[in-house]
């Protein structure tokens, strides 16, 4: 088999289809950016956006801007914006809040829901471990606050569905797992979830604007996710809360704020919960921070998603494949699925030394991320990365391995955030 040279990848650039979203990010020079699995690029026009809100309509138009600018109904236009790239429907998505606050709402929504679906209420919710925490801290929290009456099952990929039982309340899982990529079966889980009475909840913050997702092909109850990663929302920018319709007015979040009220404007003493998506909603909401979400919102559904898919994977695929060309000697253990199709838009690899010599990359201009205990994290954000990048990546790799400059103190020396 002949070697990938670099005229390869180039080649590969000029039949790119979506070669031309990469012009509406700010990229800066010499700088190969693989960490939109953690924060996505900014687009340009963000900053135009970020001022317009700011100085036009805030400045200058005041209150006024909840009228005249529609201020008020920006969660739930997000929230339709967004609905297509997951498999939602109108009025089923609202962007809100945080990922983690919004985990907390659909979660308890989730366990009211069943104890109505049983006479007796089940106990168990069905979690992955090994998945990105903050999932696993904010249904701890919950359960705390009920009084510990309810039990955390965790389970793996493949114990998952063995544990889904008519003795399950919940099955609270991230379809793309955080640190390998590796991709859940999120039609298969569902549907033995529902088989035995209980409740689906799903994370999408590593699918949303990276693979195509059917919420509602798949007959998912719930879903969260965010939009700082794929959908290039900002850093911290507001996360979204997938609700079927089915569920609508009778499953309902405790955190029940005045924008979630039949009548917010009625100013009632007493809560009644508006009979849609709004429900999902608490306080008043973070309009900066919508606004340029938007933006990145805006450049996800005008790309084809099965062509973002379908990138994605072949530069996960490049980059094993030049990686095993240029760096085999040093043994690098690639933790991601090999087929395609059960990886999610990065490539996860492990090395002892993994920390500092992420850091020597990054002090190239390569940008990617650390995972304790020993992964380094590869994203491939389909449109803004080249194959010419995933050349170069590896190429960097390995000259830093090479010369061995990964030892030095200063990669060694461990940040707050890694």
């Amino acid at each position: 088999m002949n070697s990938i040279t670099r005229q390869d990848c180039e080649r590969l650039d000029q039949d790119d289809a979506l070669a031309s979203f990469r012009h509406e990010f700010e990229l800066p020079a010499n700088t190969i950016y693989l960490n939109g699995n953690s924060l996505g690029a900014m687009p340009k026009k963000a900053m135009a956006q970020a001022q317009q809100t700011v100085v036009n309509e805030w400045g200058s138009d005041l209150i006024k801007s909840w009228n005249k600018h529609d201020w008020f109904t920006l969660a739930q236009r997000l929230g339709d914006r967004l609905a297509p790239l997951i498999g939602a429907g109108e009025g089923e998505v609202v962007v809100t809040d945080s990922t983690g606050i919004n985990l907390f709402k659909v979660l308890a929504a989730a366990l009211m829901l069943s104890a109505d679906l049983h006479q007796q209420e089940r106990t168990k919710i069905v979690m992955e471990g090994s998945n990105f925490p903050t999932d696993n801290y904010t249904a701890q929290g919950l359960l705390k606050l009920l009084g510990d009456r309810h039990e955390i099952v965790f389970a793996e990929e493949e114990g998952i569905l063995e544990a889904i039982d008519e003795t399950v309340a919940v099955v609270c899982l991230t379809q793309v797992h955080y640190k390998t990529g590796r991709v859940l079966d999120m039609q298969a889980i569902t549907q033995k979830t529902q088989a035995c009475g209980a409740v689906s909840v799903w994370d999408l913050c590593h699918s949303a604007g990276a693979i195509p997702v059917d919420l509602n092909g798949c007959n998912v109850d719930f879903a969260v996710g965010c939009t700082y990663k794929y959908l290039n929302g900002g850093p911290g920018s507001p996360a979204f809360i997938f609700t079927a319709k089915r569920h609508q007015g009778k499953a309902l979040q405790p955190l029940t704020g005045w924008w979630g009220h039949a009548a917010p404007f009625a100013f009632d003493r007493d809560y009644t919960p508006a009979g849609n998506i709004n429900q999902m909603l608490s306080g008043t909401q973070p309009i900066v921070s919508l606004a340029v979400t938007e933006v990145g919102l805006d450049i996800s559904c005008r790309a084809d998603i099965e062509l973002v898919r379908r990138k994605s994977q072949q530069l996960g695929d490049l980059f094993i494949q030049l990686l095993a060309q240029e760096c085999g000697q040093w043994q690098f253990d690639i933790v991601s699925p090999r087929d395609a199709e059960r990886r999610g838009s990065q490539v996860s690899i492990a090395h002892d030394n993994g920390y500092a010599i992420m850091q020597a990359l990054i002090d190239r201009g390569v940008i990617g991320d650390f995972r304790a205990p020993d992964i380094m994290r590869f994203g491939f954000s389909a449109l803004y990365v080249s194959f010419a990048d995933v050349f170069d990546t590896v190429a960097t790799l390995k000259d830093i391995m090479t010369t061995g400059c990964w030892q030095d103190e200063q990669y060694n020396r461990r940040n707050a955030v890694t």
